[in-house]
C-alpha cells in the first residue's frame, strides 16, 4: 500500500529523509504513480514518466549510498490540489574541505485519492559566484 501524506510538507519530508538512505523504495512511493510525472537533474535530459523516474533514482543509489542534503525552504505557492516548493538544496558530507554551491530546486506535488504525491522534481546548481 502506499504511503498517505497529508500535506505536501509530509511528502517532501519522505522525499529528502529517503533520498539521505538511499531508499529507493521510499523515493518512489512519493511519486505520483502515473507517467505525467518528470524530473529534470543537472547534467540529465528530462526524465518523463513512472520507469524513467525509477530509472534514474536506481542509479543514483548504485553506489549503495544516499545523499544527503541539507534542505532551505525558499518559497511555496500552494493552492487546491496543486503545491510547488522551492527549496535551496546544500549537498552534506561532501569529500572536500569547501562545501559545493547549492542547488536551487522545485518540487511540484498534487494531491489525489492516496494523498500528496510528487510530480516534478527539478534542480539546478546555483549560479557561479560574481568576478571579484
Amino acid at each position: 500500500m502506499t504511503q498517505p501524506y497529508n500535506t505536501p510538507q509530509e511528502a517532501e519530508d519522505a522525499f529528502y529523509d529517503a533520498l539521505d538512505e538511499g531508499d529507493l523504495n521510499q523515493v518512489l512511493s512519493v511519486w505520483a504513480e502515473t507517467d505525467d510525472i518528470c524530473c529534470l537533474l543537472p547534467m540529465h535530459p528530462l526524465i518523463q514518466g513512472r520507469q524513467g523516474v525509477t530509472d534514474v533514482f536506481t542509479h543514483l543509489f548504485s553506489r549503495g549510498q544516499g545523499v544527503s542534503l541539507a534542505i532551505a525552504h525558499l518559497g511555496w505557492i500552494e493552492t487546491g490540489d496543486i503545491a510547488i516548493h522551492q527549496v535551496e538544496e546544500t549537498v552534506q558530507g561532501a569529500p572536500t574541505d569547501a562545501p559545493p554551491p547549492p542547488f536551487y530546486g522545485t518540487n511540484i506535488y498534487r494531491k489525489d485519492s492516496t494523498g500528496w504525491r510528487l510530480i516534478v522534481h527539478q534542480n539546478a546548481p546555483s549560479p557561479p559566484p560574481p568576478s571579484p
